[in-house]
């Protein structure tokens, strides 16, 4: 008997057909990133490049942890109040000190590097907020933390896995809204612009719908408020999962 040949299914095509859905206000753009984790297939929604907002803080305590592994050593105990702060309250503060830490945009380039993102450009000077990146790049940062095959030692990706888990109350939006119950893990950037006073809204993470796992990125900009950018984001994280529904 022959073997039974599963159909090749577009799922670039499908995200762009769920994407139709999306209420996007005029001015405002966004990208989203998805990756089912059973069967490894991704889709990827828009190209461009965003602002990372505190998104970043994922990819600087990354490369901070690349770092520790390279000198043989773990996280001072400063380091890891800084990154607790960091991850789970979205402290800047503490964000700027382990920013210095790893050597700023260098640093981050350098991590990065090795990590496998190569559309993403640190910010000038302590202006992290304002690195560039992709949704796509996002979501090979995040399969660096929740998939086995990454740079990152177990250990490291437990680390970083453990503080998305645990985010701030007021903080818990975004990709988590397509979640059963508490089962994410993210991390948020929201920032209003001096020079335009619009919002860029981000949301990345792992979540998990009907039992399967999903590796989540949405990039956003150009919103009016930061409510409607959430809610831009949750519906385009919603329609990223959707095209694997049903398999």
């Amino acid at each position: 008997m022959e073997p039974v040949t599963r159909p090749t299914v577009d799922r670039a095509a499908l995200l762009a057909d769920a994407m139709e859905s999306v209420s996007v206000p005029d001015g405002a753009e966004v990208s989203v990133a998805v990756l089912d984790m059973d069967s490894g297939e991704s889709a990827t929604y828009g190209d461009g490049s965003f602002d990372t907002a505190s998104i970043v803080k994922v990819d600087i305590l990354a490369a901070l942890l690349l770092q520790a592994q390279d000198a043989g050593r773990g996280l001072t105990a400063a380091e890891k109040s800084y990154a607790t702060a960091m991850i789970e309250n979205s402290d800047n503060a503490s964000t700027s000190a382990l920013w210095e830490t790893i050597g700023r945009a260098e640093g981050l380039a350098a991590a990065n590097e090795r990590l496998g993102l190569t559309a993403t450009e640190g910010g000038e000077g302590m202006l992290w907020g304002l690195t560039q990146t992709t949704a796509a790049d996002q979501l090979t940062l995040l399969q660096q933390v929740f998939d086995d095959e990454s740079e990152l030692s177990e250990a490291s990706r437990a680390y970083v896995r453990g503080l998305m888990g645990r985010i701030a109350v007021d903080q818990r939006w975004g990709v988590s809204a397509v979640a059963d119950g508490s089962e994410w893990a993210l991390k948020n950037g929201w920032l209003p612009r001096s020079t335009t006073g619009l919002w860029d809204i981000n949301s990345i993470g792992r979540v998990t719908a009907d039992g399967r796992e999903y590796l989540v990125a949405v990039l956003s900009d150009g919103h009016t408020t930061k409510a409607a950018g959430v809610a831009l984001v949750e519906a385009a994280a919603r329609a990223a999962v959707s095209v694997f529904a049903g398999d």
